[in-house]
């Protein structure tokens, strides 16, 4: 484990304070929750937002195939 010093934000730490005195979970493991849940939000954010750039690559030549597909005459 790797030992860090944080500054938090008075009004953050009041509020994890109030958390932690219900839940009754020790303040190191419920922030390393927390990281551990954003590391994944962030991920998540991160893999979206690389899909949706490779999509916008792709569509122009999906779209130009579409459209040769629709003009094929398949009647013969």
């Amino acid at each position: 484990m790797k030992n860090i010093s944080l500054k938090i934000d008075d009004t953050v730490f009041g509020e994890t304070e109030k958390i932690l005195s219900s839940i009754k979970k020790p303040r190191n493991r419920y922030i390393n929750e927390a990281i551990a849940y954003y590391n994944r939000l962030q991920k998540r954010l991160l893999l979206e937002k690389k899909l949706k750039a490779e999509s916008e690559l792709v569509k122009n030549d999906s779209l130009k195939v579409l459209k040769e597909f629709e003009e094929v005459d398949y009647d013969g």
